[in-house]
């Protein structure tokens, strides 16, 4: 039966999606004793990013003990880098042991979510017609969700197989086959030298290079698994130690750029060890700094393109016909299979596509891909909204799930803060949203990632970082460590015997006692008989 607005369920926190940032916020709902809470999920597992990529050869570029939560260590890592199997398995163990699987419905593709002001709530709905509602939504659906495949002339008239790494083709058998790679990042450096010895012939077509620096992967131990299993504070301390490594970067990336001279040097000479033919090494060096796109860690990418099957194509693509690919230098070449490794919508990321405020307008269409943010957590003009991976909170240097658990400690400090104040609508306010974007515009002006010479994903329309955190990650954890009121719009519930009576308590009857969110009743908004008013924090 469809839902409709009489009959859809209603809960205090609506999460949308269920990868690391999903998962882990629910564990932290769920930990301080919220019951009414929904996973909104379009797929049939968790994972997000880990249950989708599933290209040969997916894996994680940040160290395995530092990219995990905090609070769910995993003492078990296998290599010193993680692939994509081993990750989605200790997120699905992550969501069994923390109860939240019992909280996701499955097959609920978001296509909106609008702000009901009367009723104080997001409506969210289905694509299949279904529609929930949610006193408090949080979009979980990541940064790299969504696959972006370029525009390219022909390309709906190629009779052959086209898939994107993201979306790969397990049924589609590459032995033998002519195939085009478009795309040079960060996933194509790891499927790119899994395919090579099955094609007959690879064609990859490259922008820009990106610099490769050597990947030092390894099997965990014997020794360091027992360590880490016997050990209390054996793991913490390693996670640490990786953790204050990768938090040097920024000194590269951000405060003084000169220094990436040193990780192109390491870069060119590892190139040179790996690649043998002097024409090819001179189509791979880029001609920006190093770091102004993203750096990449790979020891088998350079010397997989060093094979006879192997052409690197740097002239462009002008179009794609029915059985070929023709360059810009006017080279036509045969293929029966294209792999996009293009990369996803980040700038234009779709949670801002579907979220709706009181007059229908989507944060999209206020600001496109100039978003402007608070803490890239909470957007002015959409009440009781958080988002997650937002605005300015991607690391260039360290663990994304650092950052999201920094934002998660935000979203709960929040909550509590909402719950012990009887407040049942928080709001950004535009000047301190303004002031914030302002900063981090400021902050990264003369980082590498403006300054650098490349045309990256980092970067708008406008050349603006939007992306990316100007510092190093334990700023961003300490801004971010407690809920400040001041920079909100606050609205404050007041139960209706209050108003005809003052409360002689000291405290609004009825308020959490700070512990965390409270366990909501099925109504939606304020509580019956309940009237609102706003207030300065």
């Amino acid at each position: 039966m469809t839902e409709n607005e009489t009959t859809a369920p209603h809960y205090r926190v609506a999460v949308i999606g269920s990868g690391f940032s999903g998962i882990g916020m629910a564990a932290r709902l769920k930990r301080a004793g919220l019951t009414s809470l929904v996973l909104l999920e379009r797929a049939h597992d968790v994972g997000g990013t880990w249950r989708d990529n599933t290209f040969p050869g997916a894996a994680c570029d940040v160290p395995s003990h530092l990219y995990s939560l905090s609070f769910r260590l995993n003492p078990g890592w296998s290599r010193t880098f993680s692939g994509q199997e081993e990750i989605q398995a200790y997120l699905q163990r992550v969501a069994e042991e923390e109860d939240v699987y019992r909280h996701v419905r499955f097959g609920f593709g978001v296509s909106g979510t609008y702000w009901e002001p009367a009723a104080n709530r997001w409506r969210i709905e289905s694509e299949d017609g279904r529609t929930v509602t949610a006193q408090f939504l949080i979009s979980a659906c990541g940064a790299l969700a969504d696959p972006s495949v370029p525009d390219i002339p022909g390309l709906a008239d190629f009779q052959g197989t086209v898939f994107h790494s993201a979306r790969w083709d397990h049924s589609h058998d590459l032995s033998g086959r002519s195939v085009a790679v478009i795309g040079t990042g960060a996933s194509a450096i790891q499927f790119v030298p899994q395919i090579q010895p099955k094609v007959g012939r690879l064609d990859l077509y490259q922008r820009t290079p990106p610099w490769v620096i050597p990947k030092h992967d390894r099997d965990v131990t014997r020794l360091e698994r027992w360590l880490f299993h016997n050990v209390p504070g054996a793991q913490q301390v390693f996670r640490k130690n990786i953790y204050w490594g990768r938090e040097t970067y920024v000194l590269g990336f951000v405060k003084y750029p000169a220094l990436m001279k040193g990780v192109a040097a390491l870069a060119k000479a590892h190139l040179k060890r790996q690649v043998k033919d002097p024409e090819l090494r001179a189509k791979l060096v880029p001609d920006f700094v190093p770091g102004c796109k993203r750096l990449l860690l790979s020891n088998d990418y350079y010397p997989s393109l060093d094979k006879p099957n192997v052409e690197v194509v740097t002239d462009g693509i002008k179009e794609i016909r029915e059985k070929s690919v023709l360059a810009a230098d006017g080279t036509e070449r045969e293929v029966d299979t294209i792999i996009f490794g293009t990369g996803f919508h980040v700038t234009d990321m779709p949670a801002a596509k579907m979220v709706h405020d009181a007059e229908g307008r989507s944060i999209w269409d206020r600001w496109g891909d100039d978003l402007e943010s608070l803490k890239g957590t909470t957007v002015s003009g959409y009440p009781n909204l958080f988002i997650l991976a937002g605005p300015n909170t991607g690391p260039g240097h360290t663990s994304h799930v650092f950052f999201l658990e920094a934002q998660m400690r935000y979203v709960m400090s929040a909550l509590r803060f909402a719950a012990r104040n009887r407040v049942d609508r928080l709001e950004a306010l535009p000047e301190a949203q303004t002031a914030y974007s302002a900063r981090m515009q400021h902050k990264t002006r003369d980082s590498v990632w403006v300054t650098g010479g490349c045309d990256s994903w980092y970067l708008n329309s406008k050349g603006r970082n939007v992306t990316l955190w100007p510092g190093f990650s334990f700023e961003y954890a300490l801004q971010t460590l407690r809920f400040d009121p001041h920079n909100y719009r606050i609205r404050k519930e007041v139960p209706r015997s209050a108003r005809s009576a003052p409360n002689r308590g000291g405290r609004a009857a009825g308020a959490a006692n700070g512990s965390g969110p409270p366990k909501a009743p099925a109504a939606a908004g304020a509580a019956p008989g309940a009237a609102s008013e706003e207030v300065t924090a």
